[in-house]
């Protein structure tokens, strides 16, 4: 494994703007994060705060306007398209994610230095509440940890056990809101932030 940070966000900024012809920004999301070890990271926040957007960047579908995404010391922009998923991966349910917007041939570019992915990112999972199910989420999260992986769980909670799960598991957390990405060490720390309790509602600790 490379000597160099799991992960960096370095000034990274993404931009959408209301059209082709309309450069007026439309949304912007901006993040400087460093994961220099394995860890399980709790990422919560209000639909349309760029959670998603956030994990695209990372797992490299989605270029960043500014800034740039360091995985294990490679720039994710200028890995080949199909090895991306070497270095980081994205699971979510409801669409095809791997859609990359090709600025040059692969064969220009890098090849990732990775067989298994370093980075996985679990957006919105679902968690199952049958017997056993949820522990066996848990288990493999820690799994993949154990394997010297970062792992990602974003969760737009709607239930109590959902924040149970985040206790349990993660060991850093981020909130993702307004265009920004706040970090917290504990869940505490973050649940008694007035944004984060706002956004919980009746299921903030």
């Amino acid at each position: 494994m490379s000597a160099a940070p799991l992960l960096r966000l370095d000034d990274v900024e993404k931009v959408y703007h209301r059209g082709t012809f309309d450069r007026t920004p439309a949304f912007s999301l901006r993040v400087d994060l460093g994961f220099d070890r394995p860890e399980i990271v709790g990422v919560m926040g209000p639909n349309g705060a760029g959670k998603t957007t956030l994990f695209e960047m990372i797992a490299g579908s989605n270029a960043p306007t500014g800034g740039r995404i360091m995985v294990a010391g490679q720039d994710i922009q200028n890995v080949r398209y199909s090895q991306r998923d070497r270095l980081a991966i994205h699971y979510h349910q409801s669409y095809q994610v791997r859609n990359f917007r090709k600025r040059k041939p692969s064969f220009m570019m890098e090849r990732a230095a990775g067989s298994y992915p370093l980075v996985h990112l679990f957006d919105e999972p679902q968690f199952n509440t049958q017997d056993g199910y949820i522990g066996f989420m848990l288990d493999f999260f820690r799994k993949l940890r154990s394997d010297n992986r970062l792992v990602f769980i974003c969760l737009h909670p709607t239930a109590p056990f959902q924040i149970d799960i985040m206790r349990e598991v993660c060991e850093r957390f981020l909130f993702v809101n307004k265009g920004g990405v706040s970090e917290y060490a504990t869940l505490p720390d973050m649940t008694r932030q007035p944004d984060v309790r706002q956004y919980l509602g009746a299921l903030a600790p």
